[in-house]
């Protein structure tokens, strides 16, 4: 049966590959009136990647705007996402680290000045509110390959099966047309990667490099990695969407891979990390990470378009605890649309 499209309009995490992107985390500074920058750009957002993209109509050029566990509390309050929590580390025979990051920008195009000129706009309504944690400038390398010369993104599902994989459903109600994503930066040993023989390289992998042809499993190790990252759930492969992209500098000798996974649930994403990790069975873990070391690790919630476009610019944001209180002491009727209601603070704000 097929799943219902959400009426929210969602976030473009489904977005087909391009040929440039940039992988903006930033973290918001403390103050109030820092805070009301982020939520006015909220707004603003569609606006100025309308005004960027009506430049070149066949540039695709897109953004997704995404918070962390600890931004969405105190700028968003509740309700929250249900599976929105901290990155969490894992140390198994390598280690995947946990980095600070308030909220992600994902910006594509075919060209990478789109992509410069809609960063720029976004860091400049931002101003001194945030702090940029990481900025990575990604590429297309040849055919969809990765620095280490292999296709990257092969088993991606399309169309339906990639709004299925990534966007939540009736199981988080609230957020239905939401996804979570993960972003890590790797780091890889190209000299040391380059020494091992190519047949050596297609069994890590799992994959033969020229062709992009899988394995057949009698010749293809329990620990390669496109075995260690298929996650099984009652008899389904549970998918998700990576738009991963090369990134470098010659100069400082610095060659990487920027992974983003786009899933309807991060439980998906961290069972693939800690078989990758930590190994399946423990110590059967993936040999990539022998030469490809994660720098940053941070989760993400992407609203939908619609919720961005809702969120007030003046309105304090409600945590938790106070949400609590204030229903304790006086009823709150529900939404009969099951809407999230965010409209109505627009309409505070503006009787204040």
């Amino acid at each position: 049966m097929e799943r219902r499209v959400p009426s929210t309009i969602p976030q473009p995490v489904a977005a087909s590959l391009t040929r440039a992107a940039i992988f903006l985390v930033v973290t918001v500074n403390d103050g109030p009136q820092h805070q009301a920058t982020v939520r006015a750009l909220c707004g603003d957002l569609a606006a100025l990647l309308r005004a960027v993209g009506f430049r070149d109509l066949d540039g695709r050029l897109s953004c997704v705007m995404a918070f962390a566990s600890d931004a969405w509390d105190r700028l968003l309050g509740a309700p929250k996402p249900k599976e929105l929590h901290p990155f969490r580390e894992i140390r198994g025979q390598h280690h995947a680290v946990a980095t600070p990051g308030d909220i992600l920008f994902h910006i594509r195009a075919t060209r990478m000045d789109l992509c410069f000129e809609l960063a720029t706009e976004i860091m400049s309504r931002l101003g001194g509110a945030v702090s940029t944690e990481d900025e990575v400038h990604g590429f297309q390398y040849f055919d969809d390959r990765d620095l280490l010369g292999f296709v990257d993104g092969t088993e991606n599902p399309v169309d339906q099966a990639a709004v299925d994989a990534t966007l939540i459903g009736e199981e988080d109600a609230p957020f239905a047309g939401g996804s979570y994503v993960i972003v890590q930066k790797y780091l890889h040993d190209l000299k040391g990667w380059n020494a091992v023989p190519v047949e050596e390289q297609e069994r890590i992998v799992g994959r033969t490099k020229l062709g992009d042809i899988e394995l057949d499993d009698a010749v293809k190790p329990t620990s390669a990695h496109n075995a260690l990252t298929i996650i099984e759930e009652g008899g389904e492969e549970l998918k998700i969407v990576r738009a991963n992209m090369p990134f470098g500098e010659v100069g400082k000798g610095e060659f990487g891979t920027y992974f983003i996974g786009y899933a309807r649930s991060p439980r998906r994403i961290e069972q693939m990390l800690e078989n990758m990790f930590v190994g399946k069975p423990p110590g059967n873990y993936d040999r990539l990470l022998d030469f490809s070391r994660a720098v940053t690790g941070t989760l993400f919630f992407v609203p939908t378009a619609t919720f961005l476009e809702d969120v007030a610019p003046g309105a304090a944001a409600s945590t938790s605890t106070e949400v609590e209180s204030a229903a304790q002491s006086e009823p709150q009727p529900s939404q009969p649309d099951g809407s999230l209601g965010i409209g109505s603070l627009k309409k505070e704000a503006g009787q204040e």
